[in-house]
C-alpha cells in the first residue's frame, strides 16, 4: 500500500513511517521541512502545508492511503490566535479534499481526546470540527483519539520539566489533572493496523496507556528516573489563569489561559479501546517502566527501547 504520512517528521510522525516501512508500505513522510527529519532510508520525503490545498493536492493523489498526524501541540500556546483553526480544521479540509479529488481509499485521523466542536479549549474543539469534517466525507475513514504519548523526543515529560524545578515546584492545582499516557512504541502498532484492517474503517477509538498518572506523578516519575526527588507546591488554577492572562505570563508556566484551562479537564478514557487491535492493557509499557523507576520511585537498570 501507498501511505502518505501528513505530519511524518513529527514524533509520531517518524515513528508510524519507520513501523510502516519495516512492514514492506510504501511510506511519503508529508510535513513543511522534511529534508533534516531522521527517517528511515526507504521512506520518501515530501513538502507541501496542509493549510495550503494547492502545495500538497498531486501529493495526495499519488497514494493509496493517508494519515493525518499534523497538530499543533495542546500544551503549549500557539504562535497566533487563528492556528488551530488554520491547522487543525482547515489542513484537515484540504488534506479531505485533496483525497477525495485523488481517489484516495482510506483515511486516519489522528484527534485526540475529549475532542468536540463544543470543547471549552481551542485545541479540542477544532479538533472535534476536524473530526466531523472526516466523518461527512466520502472516504473510507477511522478516526484514533490517543491520550498523551510518551517517548523518546516526545514533548510530555519536557513540558513537566519546563513547568517545574527540582526538589520543591509548584504545579496549577497541585498537578492533579489526570493523564493516561501511552508509549508511542505501543501506538503506532495500532495505527498501523487500522489502515491495513478493513474492520476499522467508520469506527472512532479512544487509546490510553495501562495507568492513570496525575501531572504531578510523572513530574515525580521524570526527576526519580534522574535521581532526584521534588515537593510538589498547590498553586491555585485561579491565579494560574490570571498569570497566564497577563500581558507578561507568570514565568514558570509556559503556556497560555487556553493551555491553563486544559489542566483542569482529565485526559483519560472511559474504555480503552486498544482492545479493537487485540491489545490488554497488561500488555502495554507504563510511563514508570519506561523511565526505568519502579512504583517507589526507584530506578531500575533498563527501559523499553524507543
Amino acid at each position: 500500500m501507498k501511505i502518505l504520512v501528513a505530519g511524518g517528521t513529527g514524533f509520531i510522525g517518524t515513528n508510524l513511517c519507520t513501523e510502516l516501512n519495516d512492514r514492506g508500505h510504501e511510506v511519503t513522510a508529508l510535513s513543511r521541512n522534511p529534508s533534516d527529519a531522521d527517517l528511515p532510508a526507504g521512506v520518501e520525503r515530501a513538502t507541501g502545508d496542509v493549510s495550503a490545498y494547492d502545495s500538497i493536492a498531486e501529493t495526495v493523489a499519488d497514494h493509496d492511503a493517508v494519515v493525518n498526524l499534523v497538530s499543533l501541540s495542546p500544551l503549549y500556546q500557539p504562535p497566533d490566535e487563528d492556528a488551530h483553526e488554520r491547522v487543525h480544521l482547515g489542513g484537515t479540509a484540504n488534506l479531505v479534499r485533496a483525497a477525495e479529488d485523488g481517489d484516495v481509499d482510506r483515511f486516519v485521523q489522528i484527534s485526540g481526546l475529549g475532542a468536540d466542536p463544543d470543547a471549552d479549549t481551542e485545541f479540542l474543539r477544532t479538533k472535534g470540527e476536524a473530526e466531523a469534517v472526516v466523518r461527512d466525507s466520502h472516504l473510507a475513514w477511522t478516526i484514533v483519539r490517543p491520550s498523551v504519548v510518551f517517548g523518546d523526543g516526545a514533548e510530555f515529560l519536557e513540558f513537566t520539566k519546563r513547568l517545574t524545578t527540582p526538589y520543591v515546584t509548584g504545579l496549577p492545582g497541585g498537578g492533579k489533572t489526570r493523564f493516561q499516557p501511552i508509549w508511542v512504541g505501543d501506538l503506532v502498532p495500532m495505527l498501523a493496523d487500522a489502515l491495513a484492517d478493513g474492520t476499522h474503517v467508520g469506527e472512532t477509538y479512544e487509546i490510553a496507556g495501562p495507568q492513570i498518572v496525575t501531572l504531578a506523578d510523572a513530574t515525580e516519575l521524570s526527576y526519580a528516573a534522574e535521581g532526584k526527588s521534588v515537593s510538589i507546591v498547590s498553586i491555585p488554577m485561579s491565579l494560574a489563569k490570571l498569570g497566564l492572562s497577563a500581558i507578561d505570563p507568570v514565568p514558570f508556566l509556559p503556556f497560555g489561559a487556553d493551555q491553563a484551562r486544559s489542566l483542569e479537564m482529565s485526559n483519560t478514557v472511559v474504555s480503552n479501546d486498544v482492545s479493537a487491535f487485540g491489545v490488554s492493557e497488561d500488555e502495554l509499557t507504563t510511563l514508570g517502566s519506561y523511565l526505568g523507576v519502579d512504583a517507589a520511585g526507584r530506578r531500575k537498570p533498563s527501559r523499553p527501547s524507543p
